[in-house]
């Protein structure tokens, strides 16, 4: 079954911020993972929503996400985001 990762961002230094996407794309590419939805706005249909745009990834299953997160490859690419950008990330499963 699929399963998904989305994520939201504030960034604070966007130059720096490009290198880490450009890092952390081919370690999600390790673990299956493609992108669903870069930059998409969100459209409020009910409740409230703070405005960030949302990063989107499409996983083969929860285990490959978790893997991912994880990963010994992963950990150094998500030091570089924890200077430069503060995340919001989930993972849920698809059907």
């Amino acid at each position: 079954m699929p399963a998904y990762m989305v994520v939201q961002s504030t960034i604070n230094d966007e130059p720096r911020y490009q290198k880490y996407q450009q890092a952390v794309v081919p370690v999600i590419a390790s673990f299956g993972g493609k992108p669903v939805a870069i930059g998409a706005k969100i459209a409020v249909l009910e409740g409230e929503h703070d405005t960030r745009p949302a990063i989107m990834f499409e996983f083969p299953n929860m285990d490959a996400i978790h893997a991912f997160w994880k990963s010994p490859d992963y950990i150094p690419v998500k030091k570089l985001r924890e200077s430069i950008a503060t995340a919001n990330v989930w993972a849920f499963p698809g059907v």
